[in-house]
């Protein structure tokens, strides 16, 4: 049931006023949990949002797919420090460009291999610096495509087109954001031999009961789906996919780094187990290094604009700075570009998510997201 509160009244101004056309927000804090929903699923108001909405969550399928690869670690199918050319041989040799800032034909070999590691703390040496104009993202922009997730081509296309790209830097050296979210999911249906929707169904969304979680949306339930909105150059908002468009089917490349749609309750199901040591999906040691800040002090302070002063576990951040209100030593989660949050907090049971569908202009929170936060943290 989603009774107006005061959470609601947190999310209602960013509604009425504009620019989001509706959201679905829950604060979790043992067994007292407020659920709150405002507006609509589309900006013609069609229909009210309500509790079990499906939103695009973007990034918020990182820590779903990192959760993934420890299962295969558990198993011992993968190891932490294990180079991943052995699934991903396309990328046994990778490059290093000599100077970030430097054209992308001035290289050398990276200095070691890339290991499993790599990919879950983000520094196997692909993915976006706080500097996006450096001429070696150029080639990776064009490999990702988040609002049109069918018209990226399949895994083994994409990895060849990959291995063609240097890395900004070498293995080890620096955090870089998003590319090896997507290399988790390639990695993950390598070592399976199966896709990574069906693994992720197998080992995580199944056993939690994530049921409207997945890669797509199935006709029966697209009455639940949301339209989907960024804003312009100019000022305005435009209609970027409805519930019968890129998410209607599988895509060729199921994109571990932002493919996933959910609810608020799918992911307050994945934030228990967390929250529970793991349950029977994860050991206590996998969610110890999921929520575990392993960045230097220099990683981190490289990467203010995406982390605001805060850590990287595997799949989210980790907060180890009480930079604002909200901002608990442990607390771990992301946000996602469309305009989704989700965090837990294991010192005090805190559980947040929030979303909404409505573009993030870049990486910095929305207003609405601080609110949210800040209103949680009371």
């Amino acid at each position: 049931m989603t009774d107006r509160t005061a959470l609601a009244d947190v999310l209602a101004p960013h509604v009425v006023k504009g620019p989001v056309p509706g959201a679905v927000a829950l604060v979790a804090r043992g067994d007292d949990v407020e659920v709150a929903a405002v507006g609509h699923t589309d900006a013609e108001g069609s229909r009210p949002v309500a509790r079990d909405t499906i939103f695009r969550i973007a990034s918020l399928t990182k820590p779903v797919v990192a959760a993934a690869v420890l299962t295969l670690v558990q198993d011992g199918r993968l190891s932490l420090d294990a180079p991943i050319a052995h699934w991903l041989p396309e990328l046994e040799s990778p490059d290093v460009v000599r100077d970030p800032a430097g054209p992308m034909e001035d290289v050398v070999p990276a200095a070691r291999p890339i290991t499993v590691e790599d990919l879950l703390t983000f520094r196997a040496g692909w993915g976006f610096a706080p500097d996006f104009s450096l001429p070696a993202l150029r080639p990776l922009f064009a490999l990702m495509n988040p609002f049109h997730p069918r018209q990226v081509p399949d895994p083994d296309t994409w990895l060849a087109a990959l291995a063609r790209v240097p890395l900004l830097y070498q293995p080890g050296e620096a955090w870089l954001y998003n590319a090896c979210s997507d290399l988790q999911g390639v990695l993950i249906a390598r070592a399976t031999g199966s896709l990574l929707p069906d693994y992720l169904d197998e080992r995580i969304l199944g056993p939690l009961g994530m049921r409207d979680t997945g890669f797509r949306v199935p006709e029966e339930r697209r009455d639940r789906f949301t339209s989907f909105y960024a804003p312009t150059p100019e000022g305005g908002t435009e209609l970027v996919d409805r519930p019968d468009g890129d998410w209607s089917e599988l895509p060729a490349f199921a994109s571990g780094a932002g493919g996933l749609v959910s609810t608020v309750d799918d992911l307050w199901a994945f934030a228990r187990m967390m929250l529970s040591g793991g349950g029977d999906v994860l050991s206590a040691e996998s969610v110890r290094l999921m929520t575990t800040n392993h960045l230097t002090d220099g990683q981190r302070a490289a990467n203010e604009l995406f982390l605001e002063g805060q850590g990287w576990g595997y799949g989210g951040s980790v907060d180890v700075a009480r930079r604002d209100p909200w901002n608990v030593p442990g607390r771990y989660g992301w946000v996602g570009g469309f305009g989704t949050a989700a965090h837990l907090t294991p010192s005090t049971g805190l559980v947040t998510v929030l979303l909404t569908q409505y573009a993030m202009t870049g990486p910095t929170p929305t207003p609405l997201m601080r609110e949210f936060w800040e209103y949680a943290a009371s």
